[in-house]
């Protein structure tokens, strides 16, 4: 059972962290040997078992990320940016596998996750699902094979409480897009339609979100040409299929050279 990887949850008491928890627990394929909150959160000093309103599991909840990550082979990070970063950082020392699926990075968060690749291996992706990242693949094929002439629209829908927009799957489909057609995502974006916008411009890319209820997560990517369309969508109806997709990625991490990974490596697309 030791010679299972440990692996520390950051961000334990949301959502994710805590299917993250229950996942690893019954998983059989790691152990669960940390988890991490910010300091001051009710459940610091508590075990996490207990915390989520179960049996006790034999975890505290901390808020030295440092100390937890040390005993750690792997870090699943489901979090903030500016925190994202900082645990890059602390893993990198650790020599942890970092997995990545905070949202809502920018520029200027990536680069500074950059350095700590050189010392650990760190896998990033807006999605962690099999389905997605299949979709991803094809829309990249799809725009490959198809010109400018075709509009390009992402459409994607969450829940009330998802706090940036677009999502980070839309971006990712939004990125295979543009590489499929040789261009650069910033040139051709274009969100937030309101007002009068004036025609569309050709090649441009699209992006629509929609936010309510309890939508787990929607993704449509729709080539549109005078008279037909194609359709690529993908519908998630259960959180759990981004926790095994992480998990899986702190497993396939191990051994990895230290560098910066996605989905594709993992999933070997």
């Amino acid at each position: 059972m030791t010679d299972l990887p440990g692996i520390v949850i950051t961000g334990a008491s949301g959502r994710m962290g805590q299917m993250l928890v229950r996942m690893i627990s019954g998983s059989g394929k790691a152990r669960l040997v940390g988890c991490v909150e910010r300091a001051g959160h009710e459940w610091v000093g508590r075990d996490i078992g207990t915390a989520m309103g179960g049996a006790p599991l034999g975890v505290t909840v901390t808020d030295d990320p440092l100390e937890a990550f040390a005993r750690a082979q792997a870090v699943i990070d489901f979090t903030a940016p500016a925190a994202t970063v900082e645990f890059a950082a602390l893993a990198a020392q650790a020599r942890a596998v970092h997995v990545i699926g905070t949202t809502g990075l920018e520029p200027a968060h990536l680069a500074k996750l950059e350095p700590a690749a050189r010392h650990c291996v760190q896998i990033r992706a807006g999605n962690m699902s099999l389905g997605v990242n299949l979709l991803v693949r094809l829309t990249q094929k799809v725009a490959a094979a198809l010109d400018a002439d075709w509009d390009v629209e992402i459409v994607e829908a969450h829940h009330r409480m998802k706090v940036d927009a677009p999502s980070g799957t839309a971006l990712m489909l939004g990125e295979a897009a543009a590489q499929g057609r040789g261009v650069a995502l910033e040139e051709a974006r274009v969100s937030g339609r309101d007002g009068i916008t004036g025609a569309r411009a050709r090649g441009t890319i699209g992006f629509s979100a929609i936010r309510g209820g309890d939508i787990v997560g929607e993704h449509d990517v729709i080539f549109a040409n005078d008279g037909e369309r194609i359709i690529l969508r993908h519908v998630a109806t259960d959180r759990a299929i981004f926790a095994r997709g992480a998990l899986r990625a702190a497993i396939w991490g191990q051994g990895q050279k230290p560098g910066q990974y996605d989905m594709m490596d993992v999933l070997g697309l």
